[in-house]
């Protein structure tokens, strides 16, 4: 677990660049759950990873981050170093996937990160090497680090303050960070709460390793979902992620694209994929019973795929 200790003290530090985001409730579903969302898509980023990549950069020494940032991210990550990397007047380089959305990239753009594309598999070899070769400068992990992991536990103090008994929480699961925070948080304060990952079908790795008991590969294809899911659950995220998760969901991809429309007609939020996996697992009564909080983790996803999806496309 992260300890308490450190997630208080990301809250303070992370002040003014992360915002505190709203609990609504969702009317929605067969009526059995009080669907609640943490709306992370109301980030400056869009997006939580604003969160973690503070803190850890905040943390690290002017010595360490002079030469400038780095990281490998799907795109919210990429956002949230180049956010601040623009703020201190520091350059930024991005490691993506080729597959990573246009609207994520543009982004990266607008803040003036320098983007690498990279084939998956190599990209994910950044992500466990937390090496990119050519790029200089301190080398911010999207998952793994415990400051980026303390500052998405911050989301954790937030829920419970704003609703202290929930029965589940839902959490988007891609590499395992956000929810090493949140559920840190909600096992410390609350432990009788359940802590449920979503990932996609078709790369639902914690739901393989939890099966398996220790991390297996399964057979990932992307879809617009891209910032959930994985090939693999990191090893080094094993041993801390395990005994804080109670259930690993695996959802369809037309599910999340049907959480998409439902997130946009009821409380007029765009949600990415990743974003609407968690609402997804409530809505269709996997998650339980009684009071359901979903993480909606960020809403960067192409206008275009918004636009498919809400005219009926599954994804």
């Amino acid at each position: 677990m992260i300890e308490l200790a450190e997630i208080e003290a990301a809250r303070g530090r992370i002040a003014g660049a992360a915002v505190r985001t709203p609990l609504v409730r969702l009317h929605a579903g067969d009526g059995t759950a009080e669907i609640y969302l943490k709306l992370e898509t109301l980030q400056p980023i869009n997006s939580f990873k604003i969160r973690g990549a503070t803190n850890a950069i905040m943390l690290a020494s002017p010595g360490e981050r002079a030469k400038g940032l780095v990281t490998a991210s799907a795109g919210n990550m990429a956002q949230g170093v180049a956010w601040a990397a623009r703020e201190l007047g520091l350059p930024a380089t991005i490691a993506v996937p080729e597959s990573a959305p246009e609207a994520k990239l543009a982004a990266i753009a607008r803040l003036g990160g320098t983007v690498v594309k990279l084939p998956y598999d190599d990209w994910w070899n950044v992500i466990i090497t937390s090496h990119l070769d050519g790029a200089e400068g301190l080398f911010v992990h999207p998952v793994q680090d415990p400051a980026v992991m303390a500052g998405n536990g911050t989301i954790g103090l937030e829920i419970l303050e704003d609703l202290p008994d929930p029965d589940a929480v839902v959490i988007p699961y891609g590499g395992g960070g956000l929810t090493a925070g949140i559920a840190s948080v909600v096992k410390a304060l609350r432990p009788q709460t359940r802590i449920l990952t979503a990932e996609p079908e078709g790369g639902a790795a914690l739901v393989a390793a939890l099966r398996a008991g220790q991390p297996a590969t399964v057979d990932y294809r992307p879809s617009f979902v891209d910032g959930a899911g994985s090939r693999r659950v990191l090893d080094s995220m094993w041993p801390l992620v395990a005994p804080l998760v109670d259930e690993a969901l695996a959802i369809p991809v037309a599910e999340a694209a049907a959480a998409v429309r439902t997130l946009a007609e009821r409380v007029r939020v765009i949600a990415e994929g990743a974003g609407a996996i968690a609402p997804a697992a409530a809505l269709s009564g996997r998650a339980g019973p009684g009071k359901v909080v979903c993480v909606v983790s960020g809403g960067n996803i192409n206008l275009a795929k918004v636009s498919e999806i809400l005219n009926g496309a599954a994804g």
